[in-house]
């Protein structure tokens, strides 16, 4: 019965429980609870020596009956602080984090839950900070798992993703690396992202077009700025713009993998790592009027962002972490 109210028969087998001397946890297996619950229910209503069923009951009865105001609209101030966060396509739960740890000086304790409900609820948040979020629905694509296969393709005999080395597919080390475009209105401006598989970490370059030629280019760019020993594989997909693949890899000294057709899902850090920038550079957006110190913004803002994945550390400094080893 996890997340149901207690009845008032379960109050009568805590407090018979309690006399016969019973655990919690065992009080608990009886009524197939949580020993949590048992114990909140005991503490909240005197402790063990003075427990009275009844009386926890009526007391259960009347906090139902009783309004409960929202966090959020109990404390309108934190609300427009985190209003202003949203705006900025900061995600619940970053801005929960940074408030934990004060890290633009000011500190609350709020769950994302509890500012998601908020959002959805209208309850402290007005109806558009849903249009802040990153991800207003979810859809799930049915994804394609096949055996690993070599295609005949304009891309040439080119390495498939299956025959990576172990290194990259467990992400146990830095330097194997995922990349993509993101394209903006009418196709006609591009964005190159590449992101680290084991840190997680960004780097973003602009490029004048899709052509092969004006991606090579952004590419040789873009590598300048990660360690030749942080350049280990690459990962794209089967897109037209890597047709010179083979001389990149020569030229900056690392091994390409080409995904299978039509599977974003061998990206999977690339393809939330762009979800992520699009928090920053709605669809649509004329990407060659993006300033170039803007797109540096947005890529600190990405690698300095606490990851669940990383226990709230961020990209950059697992990065830093791991390239000294």
């Amino acid at each position: 019965m996890p997340g149901e109210a207690l009845t008032r028969h379960e109050r009568e087998v805590i407090k018979a429980g309690i006399r016969a001397g019973r655990s919690n946890s065992a009080i608990a297996r009886e009524l197939d609870r949580a020993p949590s619950t048992i114990g909140r229910e005991i503490t909240r209503n005197r402790g063990r020596s003075n427990y009275d069923a009844e009386r926890a009951e009526k007391q259960a009865v009347q906090n139902r009956r009783r309004p409960k105001q929202a966090r959020l609209e109990a404390d309108p101030e934190l609300a427009v602080y985190i209003a202003e966060r949203l705006q900025l396509r900061d995600s619940p739960t970053t801005i929960s984090i940074e408030l934990k740890r004060q890290v633009h000086g000011r500190q609350a304790l709020i769950s994302p839950e509890c500012i998601y409900q908020a959002i959805y609820n209208k309850r402290g948040l007005d109806k558009h900070a849903r249009n802040c979020l990153h991800l207003r629905r979810r859809k799930r694509k049915p994804r394609n798992h096949g055996r690993a296969k070599h295609y005949s393709h304009p891309l040439g005999n080119y390495q498939t993703v299956h025959e990576r080395p172990p290194a990259a597919a467990d992400r146990s080390e830095i330097g194997h690396l995922e990349g993509d475009l993101i394209t903006g209105s009418y196709n006609r401006s591009a964005l190159i992202t590449v992101f680290d598989r084991a840190s997680r970490r960004c780097w973003i370059q602009r490029t004048a077009n899709k052509s092969a030629d004006a991606v090579f280019d952004a590419l040789i760019a873009l590598f300048d700025r990660i360690p030749a020993t942080a350049r280990k594989t690459l990962t794209w997909d089967q897109g037209s713009e890597l047709a010179r693949w083979a001389e990149l890899a020569h030229r900056i000294g690392i091994d390409i993998y080409i995904c299978d057709k039509n599977s974003p899902w061998q990206r999977p850090t690339n393809e939330n790592g762009n979800a992520f920038i699009r928090r920053y550079v709605g669809n649509g957006t004329n990407l060659n009027l993006i300033p170039t110190n803007h797109l540096a913004w947005i890529e600190h803002r990405i690698n300095t962002t606490p990851r669940r994945i990383h226990h709230w550390q961020t990209a950059l400094t697992i990065y830093d972490q791991l390239i000294v080893h």
